[in-house]
């Protein structure tokens, strides 16, 4: 039987045209789990489009979650969309949710993992596992990838039982089990339904005819969100959670991701040769790695080598003086002992004296006794004052190293960080740069980090300038020139060894300072269609059953209307910039600037452009009804829509600059929409600039009426979403 084409049709034959181009033995890196680092099992996707192990997505919410874990889907357990895996936690945990989620249910209302894959927190949702589709693609490689490997195991039959049980076949698609020849006979007879069952080669994955929706559990995927890339139902685009989401037949995403990556494929099969040459040069740089490692390892042995024997003639040189000076005290010491022992009775010097004292010849006496007296007088003299010869501490010998012992454990050679790198995507550079970077992935702590710029235009020739320690992953560079290049990059320090710089990254700063403003709810806000957050930096057009009504009372024509909302703050002179998104989901938005002077008069005087009567075009291409359509309004527009920038068509009231806008044929004038779009309000030259905020290209500019305070407009039509710049609010909330 045919198939239609599903989500796993297509992903079946995605999977079948990469086995016939690559060998299935080249590509088991594919085929690892970030988590568990083994072949997949039941493999989920996550909504950041990576796929994990079933059982590692558990194991997250357990580790996220110790109390609390989420019992899992019936569509993304093996089997089909509906089994589960047979385990008695599983069983427990499945009536758990069929029963509600009873008192101490171990199901979390909202649970949130890490991707192993980005690191970004990927939010479940209260259906949590039961959200994630399964990869079945994978699944079939996967499979596909152990046969090869293990091409020598074969697939048994599930009916015979041991010791005759049979090696299969074939395996039954429907039935879901393996068989042998005679057991497949036994169980699909010929002229019963199952004999019209699907069966191919043996295999253990039983993939399921047709992807059901997660969330809606009895119907069947039909068409793409191009939003959430992801398949859903017709109850999900009807009042589910992609209500106001893009979304495209499944036949329509078959074709177009089809093509896409066959393109990709073919493309990097035609760079085969750059892909070896690249090969080469890292297998070159892998040399000259192995060879500049060698070589600092002998020059750190050198280096060590030479503190060893500074240190070890330091030692010889201390424990020589400290020999001598023990030698010397020594000798003081003893010759002192001598003394004193020459001062006892019967020996020494008392001895000597005693007798002296038997001398009877008074002349011989006299000459003997007045050398030997002093002496008695010295030795009396010193037994009175007794002090050693010698001090036997060796102070003088104690060393204080600590200051050493610091600096030595401060050389961390091994300790050198990895130099982290500059997120594009949170990075916003104004008059003020604010600079984000991610750490390495080494997982070590790091002191400081350390961000330098320079401008490229600038009269200091591109030198670098530094800031002070930052201590987080971000930092705020002030006093930036308008219009003018910048570089940047960052290192991190640890243990006082720096990391290599990270690649530079560049800026281009806009024509004129920030203008910091909000959403106003005050002037034309309408609470019917228009959504305002509490920070009152986005806005959001929802088309419900007014904008219904509305179209369903016009009878000619397609244009409903407008809903406008202008910034709270406003501009009387200067040139100023601001910067916001718009989804690319939106069907019809309009950006610019609006005057307070006519805004007053288009408030008091509307013209009714929803009725089919009226009709500024008469039919000629003179200009005239454009031009004075244009000088009655108060807002100077571009239009942004379905993935597109519309350039208006030049009139006689405005002079335009960009070459586009001359042009008649409407191909010509539409540009791909930017992802963040800057404009510039020149005040005092009466002119309003369109930048591409991410690369700060003039898109288009034209002239306009500055008369009394200008304001940011924004005009929504149908689904669309406006979100200003984070520093654009910020400053605004600061202030």
């Amino acid at each position: 039987t045919h198939m239609p084409a599903t989500v796993a049709e297509f992903c079946y034959i995605l999977s079948c045209y990469q086995t016939c181009c690559v060998p299935i033995k080249n590509i088991e890196r594919e085929l690892i789990c970030p988590i568990c680092k083994e072949l997949f099992t039941h493999p989920l996707i996550l909504p950041c489009q990576h796929s994990v192990c079933h059982k590692c997505v558990r194991e997250l919410l357990v580790q996220n979650h110790e109390d609390s874990f989420d019992a899992g889907s019936e569509c993304s357990l093996p089997g089909s969309p509906r089994s589960r895996v047979p385990s008695p936690s599983m069983e427990r945990l499945d009536r758990l949710v069929r029963s509600g989620g009873s008192q101490g249910s171990v199901t979390p209302r909202v649970t949130t993992i890490p991707c192993p894959g980005c690191q970004h927190d990927i939010d479940l949702g209260e259906r949590g596992i039961s959200m994630l589709f399964r990869n079945f693609t994978l699944e079939s490689i996967v499979e596909r990838y152990r046969q090869a490997a293990r091409a020598a195991v074969a697939i048994m039959c599930n009916i015979c039982k041991p010791p005759q049980q049979q090696e299969a076949t074939k395996s039954c698609m429907d039935c879901k089990a393996s068989y042998c020849n005679e057991c497949f006979k036994l169980h699909h007879p010929w002229g019963t339904p199952k004999a019209q069952h699907e069966y191919v080669g043996p295999t253990t994955n039983f993939r399921p005819k047709v992807l059901m929706c997660p969330e809606h559990e009895m119907e069947k995927v039909n068409m793409y969100c191009e939003v959430c890339r992801r398949p859903v139902c017709h109850l999900c685009k009807l009042g589910g959670s992609h209500a106001n989401h893009k979304v495209t037949s499944m036949s329509n995403a078959y074709k177009i991701l089809k093509e896409k990556l066959a393109k990709s494929i073919h493309y990097l099969i035609s760079k085969e040769d750059q892909v070896r040459a690249q090969i080469t040069e890292l297998e070159v740089l892998i040399n000259k790695t192995e060879e500049n490692g060698q070589l600092a390892e002998r020059q750190a042995n050198e280096h060590f080598e030479r503190l060893f024997e500074t240190l070890q003639e330091r030692k010889s040189e201390m424990l020589r003086s400290i020999e001598q000076s023990r030698n010397r005290r020594m000798e003081q010491l003893r010759g002192q002992v001598e003394e004193y022992q020459g001062m006892l009775e019967n020996s020494g010097l008392v001895g000597y004296a005693q007798e002296v004292l038997k001398e009877t010849d008074q002349s011989c006496f006299v000459q003997t006794a007045k050398q030997l007296h002093v002496r008695i007088q010295k030795a009396t003299e010193s037994l009175r004052t007794f002090h050693p010869a010698a001090d036997p501490c060796f102070d003088e010998f104690v060393l204080d190293t600590s200051r050493e012992e610091t600096l030595l454990k401060e050389m961390c050679f091994g300790g050198v960080p990895d130099p982290p790198l500059i997120d594009l995507s949170s990075s916003r550079v104004y008059n003020e740069a604010s600079i984000c970077w991610r750490l390495s992935d080494d997982h070590l702590p790091t002191d400081h980090h350390m961000l330098e710029y320079r401008r490229w235009d600038g009269e200091d020739n591109g030198v670098w300038r530094a800031t002070d320690r930052v201590y987080g992953p971000s930092t705020v560079v002030c006093d930036l020139e308008p219009d003018s290049l910048y570089s940047f990059r960052v290192r991190s320090c640890r243990n006082s060894m720096f990391s290599p710089y990270s690649p530079e990254v560049t800026f281009h700063t806009p024509p004129a300072p920030v203008f910091g403003f909000l959403f106003s709810d005050k002037c034309g806000f309408s609470t019917e269609r228009l959504i305002l957050n509490k920070r009152r930096d986005t806005v959001e057009s929802v088309a419900g059953t007014t904008f219904l009504l509305a179209a369903e009372r016009v009878q000619t024509g397609s244009y409903i209307g407008l809903d406008y909302i202008i910034g709270d703050m406003g501009i009387s002179q200067g040139r100023h910039y601001w910067a916001f998104k718009v989804e690319p989901y939106s069907y019809m938005v309009k950006v610019g600037v609006a005057s307070d002077t006519k805004l007053m008069e288009w408030f008091h005087n509307p013209r009714d452009t929803s009725s089919p009567r009226y009709d500024h075009d008469s039919g000629h291409d003179s200009g005239s009804e454009d031009a004075c359509y244009e000088l009655s309004q108060p807002f100077t527009l571009v239009t942004l829509g379905m993935g597109k920038l519309f350039i208006p068509k030049a009139s006689s009231s405005s002079s335009v600059s960009t070459a586009n806008a001359q042009s008649a044929d409407p191909g010509n004038r539409m540009l791909p929409m930017p992802q963040r779009l800057g404009v510039c309000l020149d005040y005092d030259a009466c002119r309003v600039y369109f930048y591409d905020a991410d690369t700060m290209r003039c898109l288009y500019e034209r002239q306009v009426d500055c008369s009394g305070t200008m304001y940011p407009a924004f005009g929504l039509m149908g689904s669309g979403k406006v979100q200003l710049e984070e520093f654009i609010a910020s400053k605004k909330l600061a202030f």
